[in-house]
């Protein structure tokens, strides 16, 4: 544990050896291809398929009135809000082929089930569906006012859900009575995943066993195949199998809500056929769950030496045309986050969520965490300038102390440990801060312009279910781990190799992972918010731990000890003052062999175990970063980016830097240049990546990266969760060396994304 170790995965993936859906075929299967509105909201007056039907190679179409004949039902909602009169969340219906009413450019009307995609997509060109349009909205700060196009029936304000935390009279009384009051206001971009692999499944159906299995690339595969049988097509779980193979890349966005995924599952349980769909690259962007979008009115008051008093916060997110069940987390499961590491006694905070004929919103890297960051270091740095007191001074006289914990911060969290003053002193030393200034002239003689930014950010993990794990040596000595969650890249394969290496001492040749198939486990909480180290890997542990109990069993007898004698490390059992020993892998062979077991004793050699979170754990750090703007071109290089970060006990110090290099590089790219757009008639006009202003890696720089870890006593691990703290601080830190860069020419303030002709256009502004 803590080591540099190389992926175990990569050397099979990197020569193409991979299995991802798109590379499973199976016998006699067919090809769907959806057939999708280009409306953004449209009442669906007829859908003629005559001609299209009797096309070569098409097998049937399917409507929207196919799908509601045979009754089929929708996911459930893991997480549950309620709106502004305390009634449920208001969750409209949406059927995997919209029978009715089109929301959104994207929405399912036909699906084409061909030989051949290109026969379907012919198809599809032959089959004519009569529109009535509707009017469209795709302004969330737009959607509740009077007049405003309505979505759904029985939700005529357009708001899904209403969420409020904090004390609010007392957050008014000490705004009322402060010294200093810094506002801010700030759209945050839509933005959307753009993973290697496009979203695609194939549906099968086992006639002999009445069964159902889908193939995708699924996060929470057990999640999804409950989800599937109770809700969606009505049969036993049992009757239910989903298995996710390699995924490239989700970062939230597969979940495995899709309706593509119901679509698949019942119409081939119709035909008879697997039938296997993959997007396209267009066809994603247009209909994969987006992130973000969300509008704020934020208030920080402050005494007179800029100490913290209380902090206000009205945010409206987009959450678009339909509900996901997932879409309940980006806009409230991570306010908390305003808090940051810092004691501001008093936060008040409310979020609206609402419908608009956009893409629907669900979990992106991070959601909710970096727009919680970005509100507050955006607020402190302003506030700074406002009351011309040094930005790391204003932090250092605000922030936890490890002294302090457990610290009750203003809003919903209970931090237990943590070292966040440390964090920024290193990360703001090996960034040279005090040398800045000097650095900011030197850029001015030769006509630039340098900011320096500085982010701490506090995350929430591991807060929702729990992971279960086996481990199980076979008769031959070597170990098998079957764990709950699915990896979608993240390198869990090494992971689990590592843990059950470190605490049994097996070698990692001897050892095989296997996960992603609901039918190894009968439960797994899944892959998602930074949570496999904590969940999974605390599982490992535990399970780990019962084999070394059985273990010392069976070499007390064969070594004819005491129990009590026998200790186990670095894979050996010992008798202890003696110099006999047994390895792990020989008791494994002889947890096999009834003969050589105590009486009584069931054979083999093998655990499962389940982790429970019970409380979360708060992953945090400081980012400091540097930038220069080209005045004349609007430009930003990204110049110097420094880190540290404290993810607890550290796993694995290769795979740390990867996840942190990744955030990073997506919080660059929605800095400067991601964004979806819509006309004002709900159509996308950033729908390839001509628009869609996707990073390169000549925006980046080398990333100088360090660890504080302050190990937590909440798992037994002591792992706090990685997976997402690069993208959490890089928002904040980014835009605000931007915005110090600009502030020479008055410039107080800018939305994300900063492109070169936004920040052209402020300096032109500016000057003029």
């Amino acid at each position: 544990m803590g080591q540099p170790v190389p992926r175990t995965e990569d050397p099979r993936l990197l020569r193409g050896r991979g299995l991802y859906v798109d590379d499973i075929r199976l016998p006699n299967e067919c090809h769907a291809y959806m057939l999708r509105s280009q409306h953004a909201h449209a009442y669906i007056v007829s859908v003629n398929c005559d001609a299209a039907c009797r096309m070569a190679g098409v097998i049937a179409i399917y409507t929207g009135a196919n799908w509601l004949a045979d009754g089929h039902g929708q996911h459930s909602f893991a997480i549950e809000r309620t709106r502004r009169n305390g009634s449920p969340q208001f969750v409209p219906t949406r059927h995997a082929i919209e029978p009715e009413t089109v929301k959104f450019t994207g929405d399912i009307v036909a699906m084409v089930v061909a030989e051949t995609v290109l026969q379907g997509k012919d198809a599809a060109e032959h089959i004519i569906v009569e529109f009535e349009s509707l009017p469209v909205i795709v302004d969330g700060t737009q959607a509740r006012t009077a007049g405003a196009p309505i979505l759904h029936e029985g939700c005529p304000d357009n708001e899904a859900y209403y969420h409020e935390a904090g004390d609010k009279p007392a957050v008014e009384a000490a705004f009322a009575s402060a010294h200093h009051v810094t506002r801010f206001t700030t759209a945050i971009n839509r933005i959307t995943a753009n993973t290697m692999e496009p979203r695609g499944c194939i549906g099968d159906y086992d006639q002999r066993f009445d069964r159902f299995t889908l193939y995708g690339q699924i996060q929470l595969p057990h999640m999804v195949r409950n989800t599937l049988a109770a809700n969606v097509f009505g049969v036993p779980e049992t009757a239910m199998s989903v298995v996710s193979p390699d995924v490239g890349g989700s970062f939230g966005m597969k979940q495995g809500h899709a309706p593509e995924n119901h679509a698949c599952l019942w119409a081939a349980r119709k035909l008879g056929r697997p039938v296997h769909w993959m997007a396209e690259r267009s066809e994603g962007h247009i209909t994969d769950y987006h992130d973000r979008d969300q509008y704020t009115e934020a208030e920080l008051a402050l005494g007179e030496d800029g100490e913290f008093l209380a902090l206000k916060v009205e945010n409206i997110c987009n959450i678009g045309a339909w509900l996901d069940p997932f879409g309940t987390i980006s806009p409230v499961s991570h306010l908390g986050g305003l808090a940051a590491t810092y004691k501001t006694p008093l936060i008040y905070a409310q979020s609206s969520a609402v419908f608009t004929n956009t893409s629907p919103n669900g979990p992106f890297r991070g959601s909710g965490r970096p727009e919680a960051a970005y509100i507050i270091e955006r607020l402190i740095d302003m506030a700074a300038k406002e009351m011309d007191i040094d930005r790391a001074v204003i932090r250092r006289r605000n922030m936890v102390l490890p002294e302090d914990m457990p610290f009750k911060t203003g809003l919903v969290y209970t931090l237990d440990c943590g070292d966040f003053g440390s964090n920024m002193e290193n990360t703001l030393t090996r960034a040279d801060y005090d040398g800045f200034e000097a650095r900011r002239v030197a850029a001015s003689n030769v006509g630039k312009l340098r900011g320096l930014g500085i982010a701490n950010f506090i995350e929430q993990t591991a807060q929702m279910f729990g992971e279960t794990v086996g481990v199980q040596f076979d008769q031959s000595g070597t170990v098998t781990v079957v764990a709950g969650s699915a990896d979608q890249g993240q390198g869990h394969d090494t992971m689990y190799k590592v843990l059950i290496s470190d605490v049994l001492g097996v070698d990692t040749d001897d050892i095989r992972v296997s996960n992603g198939n609901t039918d190894d486990l009968p439960f797994g909480g899944g892959s998602y918010a930074s949570r496999t180290a904590i969940l999974g890997g605390s599982a490992t542990r535990l399970a780990a731990n019962k084999i070394i109990e059985k273990g010392k069993q069976i070499a007390a007898h064969l070594l004819e000890a005491a129990e009590a004698d026998i200790a186990f490390g670095e894979g050996e059992f010992k008798v202890v003052g003696t110099d006999r020993q047994v390895a792990i892998q020989e008791i494994a062979k002889a947890a096999y062999r009834s003969d050589f077991l105590p009486d009584g004793m069931e054979r083999g050699l093998f655990a499962t175990a389940t982790f429970e979170p019970g409380s979360p754990t708060f992953p945090n750090g400081c980012h400091v970063v540097e930038v220069e703007i080209d005045p004349e071109t609007g430009v930003t290089d990204v110049l110097k980016y420094t880190v540290t970060d404290d993810v607890g006990t550290v796993i694995n110090e290769l795979t740390l830097e990867g996840q942190v290099h990744g955030g990073i590089g997506q919080g660059i790219g929605q800095v400067f240049g991601e964004q979806i757009v819509y006309d004002a008639d709900g159509q996308m006009l950033t729908g390839s990546f001509l628009d869609y202003g996707m990073p390169r890696a000549d925006d980046m720089c080398s990333f100088d990266l360090a660890n504080n870890p302050v190990p937590t006593a909440r798992n037994p691990l002591g792992v706090k969760g990685a997976g997402e703290a690069g993208n959490v601080g890089a928002l904040a830190a980014i835009m605000n060396a931007v915005v110090d860069a600009l502030s020479p020419l008055g410039i107080k303030t800018l939305d994300m994304p900063a492109t070169p002709q936004k920040i052209w256009q402020a300096i032109q502004a500016a000057q003029g």
